[in-house]
C-alpha cells in the first residue's frame, strides 16, 4: 500500500506541557488505523495537528509528496482534502440535514447544488436518514446526528477521514449504529485515522492499532498482536485496565 499521510518527528506543546513528543506515523491509502490510549495521551491533539487545525512545534507532515506543514501552504486548501468528525456533532443548527451535508461540496468544492444534493441523498438513504433530510439537527437523536456528521465529512470524498472519539458523547445504545457506518466505510476502502475507546471495534475493524502513551507511540501493530500479545508493559497495563 502506498503511504498517503506521514508524520515525521511531530512535537507539540501547550504552554510548558508537551503533548506530542516525537511522533512518527504513516497512514497508507485504504488503511484504517485506530489510535488508542488514556485520556490526555495526545490522540486528539495528533489528529488536530495532522488536520492542520493546530500548528506543530517541530517535525513535518507529508500528504503524498507535499509538505503540508510548511507555513507557506494554504491550510484551508489542504483541509478541503480531508474529512473530520469530532466528539460533538458540530452540525449547523439553523440548517437542515441535507444543507449540512451538502454545504462543503457546494461552497468549498463548487459542486452544482443538484449534483451535491443527489449524492447527499444517496448517502443519507444508505444510512437510513433520507426521511430526515429536511429536518433540523435538534429533531434527530444523538446517533442520527453523529451519522449525519459522518455523511457530511465523506460527501466531499476526502482523501483521509479523521474520526476523534466519535462515540464518546453518545448513549450506549446509539454507539452501535455509528460504528456500523464506520465499519461499512472501512469495508469500502476509506482511509481512516480514528481515535477511539471502543477496543472491540478497533480489534475487529482496524488494520493497525497505535497505542499512544504520554505523547509518544508506545506500541503499534496489527490488532491481533497489540490486543493478543502486547510487547510493552505499558500497553498491557492499559489494556488490562480498559478491558477488565
Amino acid at each position: 500500500m502506498s503511504v498517503l499521510l506521514r508524520a515525521e518527528g511531530l512535537w507539540k506543546s501547550f504552554s510548558d506541557r508537551e503533548v506530542l513528543r516525537g511522533i512518527d506515523l504513516t497512514l497508507a491509502k485504504h488503511e484504517v488505523i485506530a489510535l488508542i490510549g488514556a485520556s490526555g495521551s495526545g490522540k486528539s491533539t495528533l489528529l488536530r495537528c495532522l488536520n492542520l487545525l493546530e500548528p506543530i512545534d517541530d517535525g513535518r507532515i507529508m500528504l503524498g509528496e507535499e509538505d503540508i506543514s510548511d507555513p507557506r501552504v494554504d491550510a484551508n486548501a489542504v483541509r478541503a482534502r480531508f474529512g473530520a468528525v469530532f466528539q460533538s456533532y458540530n452540525l449547523f443548527p439553523h440548517l437542515s440535514v441535507l444543507d449540512n451535508v451538502t454545504l462543503a461540496s457546494r461552497v468549498v468544492r463548487r459542486v452544482p447544488k443538484r449534483q451535491a444534493e443527489e449524492r447527499a441523498l444517496a448517502l443519507l438513504e444508505r444510512i437510513g436518514l433520507a426521511d430526515k433530510a429536511s429536518e433540523h439537527p435538534d429533531r434527530l437523536s444523538g446517533g442520527q446526528q453523529q451519522r449525519a456528521a459522518i455523511v457530511r465529512a465523506i460527501a466531499t470524498e476526502p482523501e483521509v477521514l479523521f474520526l476523534d472519539e466519535i462515540t464518546s458523547a453518545l448513549d450506549p445504545e446509539l454507539v452501535g449504529e455509528v460504528l456500523e457506518l464506520v465499519r461499512s466505510l472501512a469495508e469500502d476502502g476509506a482511509t481512516i485515522l480514528m481515535a477511539t475507546h471502543e477496543m472491540a471495534f478497533a480489534r475487529d475493524v482496524a488494520h493497525r492499532v497505535v497505542f499512544l502513551d504520554e505523547g509518544r507511540i508506545a506500541e503499534e501493530g496489527p490488532p491481533a498482536e497489540v490486543f493478543g500479545a502486547p510487547r510493552e508493559e505499558r500497553t498491557r497495563a492499559f489494556l488490562t485496565r480498559f478491558l477488565n
